[in-house]
């Protein structure tokens, strides 16, 4: 059974939106993080950058199709979404109108549910239902037999409210990860070391601490993980960086720190990660919507800064959507 559910809902000027937000049954944790289920009928589109974060996401959409823009990738458009790790901010952007299910996971728990070599998926946002491993399967509504991510987004959108979905939700990913790839404990125990310590563990030291060479190592993460374990280190660290910075820590505390060498570094590998400059991104941060009685906000993990909503006309190069034209690409 799901935990408590937060639900928020609202209806103003520029539309109707609800929010739910649960934890997932104790059996699937620590692979699966959160489920955050939305509805917006907004009266005009909406964009967001999403930053590079410590998890892989699967986005189970219910009606209309997203579509996500990426760095050196051919946009695309779907309804139902799995992005692997990556170190390359993305903008994704509807009509204003989108209803799904947004469930976080440990990149560790991508690779049991999808068996899929986590390398070949980073740095990309594809359809679920191309990936070439065949789910499980599970009786949903009325018996029906769910055999793909498609499947499971209908039976999840036919049903009433929230709790049951979440209860849906929960059931089948139980036995889709009983019936997927397993995966290394030494991988799980690695992960947990990286995340623990915000990317700052040597890696020759995390291969000690696992028992492994480092080889063995960087090959086992580049499967189940989908990065290396210095490019794991360095999405960690910044999303560290991100969240001591919208705290209201400075430039040059937040690089000391995080790890970085100086201010120049931590810019750096903002502009690299995000597309911009670490004071562009907290000022842009800062300006978001609050709950209530706007639509939500945009960050996806609570008490992190993992997104900015973004201007939806892009022509208009003074709103905040313009910073990531200078230095990115993304527009």
């Amino acid at each position: 059974m799901v935990t408590r559910i937060v639900s928020r809902a609202g209806h103003g000027p520029g539309g109707a939106w609800e929010t739910a937000l649960a934890r997932p049954h104790p059996r699937l944790r620590p692979g699966v993080i959160s489920y955050r289920g939305i509805r917006l009928a907004l009266d005009r589109p909406r964009r967001r950058l999403e930053a590079p974060i410590g998890a892989a996401t699967l986005l189970l959409g219910f009606e209309q199709p997203l579509r996500i823009s990426r760095v050196g990738r051919p946009p695309v458009t779907l309804r139902s979404v799995f992005s692997g790790p990556t170190t390359t901010a993305a903008v994704g952007e509807h009509d204003g109108r989108l209803a799904g299910i947004e469930v976080l996971l440990a990149p560790w728990a991508a690779f049991t549910l999808f068996g899929t070599p986590q390398y070949e998926l980073a740095d990309r946002t594809l359809d679920p239902d191309e990936l070439p491993h065949v789910l499980g399967s599970r009786d949903g509504p009325g018996g029906r037999r769910l055999r793909s991510v498609g499947e499971l987004s209908a039976a999840l959108a036919a049903l009433p409210g929230w709790p049951e979905r979440f209860e849906l939700l929960d059931d089948v990913l139980v036995r889709w990860r009983s019936a997927g790839t397993p995966v290394s404990a030494r991988v799980v125990r690695a992960w947990a070391q990286l995340q623990r310590t915000w990317g700052a563990m040597p890696v020759a030291r995390l291969a000690e601490d696992v028992g492994w060479s480092v080889r063995q190592l960087e090959n086992r993460f580049r499967e189940q993980i989908g990065l290396g374990p210095k490019a794991a280190a360095r999405v960690l660290r910044l999303e560290r960086a991100r969240r001591l910075l919208a705290a209201g820590r400075s430039q040059a505390e937040t690089a000391a720190a995080c790890g970085f060498y100086d201010q120049a570094h931590l810019s750096g590998e903002f502009r690299a990660m995000t597309g911009c400059t670490p004071r562009e991104f907290t000022a842009a941060h800062g300006a978001q919507p609050v709950p209530r009685p706007g639509p939500p906000g945009a960050d996806r993990m609570a008490g992190e800064a993992t997104s900015l909503v973004l201007s939806p006309d892009r022509s208009n190069q003074s709103d905040q959507g313009a910073i990531f034209s200078k230095t990115g690409g993304l527009r």
